[in-house]
């Protein structure tokens, strides 16, 4: 992905580490957001999806780590599985952690705040990720939000891009 090349990875030779938003038809249609920090997808499922519009928080469950290996998975869960139903790689690519504690991913998140700068191919620029005290104890409450930048878009709807950034497919249908 030399497009999504960044000044600061080519200065030290080191990649940048992964994200992926899938677009998944469980019990219910809903985006899961995975960042990849130290061996694991740390993971979300955001019902609504993603909004490129600074003005929308979006709730982000917290929910386990997946390995590696799931970044860039689409097919079909089968009935009787956990999460059973399609998934597709809605977007993925690259992130960098821009703030507010240095350049530590895993320290941020303990901390309750991400910034982050996606370089995908439908989300770009800076985001955060701020964990909330809703959800009474029951879950973990986080909210996904866009940053005021170049990237931003006003009155954003991931539905409005349907189609998987790995594959193109558009799936026949929601469960």
């Amino acid at each position: 992905m030399a497009s999504t090349t960044s000044e600061a990875a080519s200065r030290t030779g080191a990649p940048r580490p992964r994200f992926v938003f899938q677009k998944h038809w469980a019990r219910s249609l809903h985006y899961d957001f995975r960042l990849e920090i130290g061996n694991v997808l740390v993971s979300w499922a955001v019902p609504k999806g993603p909004s490129k519009d600074p003005k929308v928080k979006r709730l982000a469950i917290h929910v386990e780590d997946h390995p590696l290996d799931y970044l860039l998975f689409e097919g079909t869960l089968p009935e009787g599985d956990y999460g059973a139903g399609e998934v597709i790689v809605w977007d993925y690519g690259e992130f960098e952690v821009v703030g507010p504690t240095g350049h530590d991913a895993a320290v941020a998140l303990d901390e309750g705040v991400l910034q982050f700068a996606l370089h995908g191919t439908k989300l770009r620029g800076e985001w955060a990720i701020i964990r909330t005290r809703m959800g009474g104890g029951k879950r973990e409450n986080w909210l996904l939000q866009k940053m005021q930048d170049e990237f931003a878009q006003a009155d954003y709807d991931p539905e409005t891009e349907p189609a998987s950034a790995l594959s193109g497919k558009v799936p026949r249908r929601a469960r």
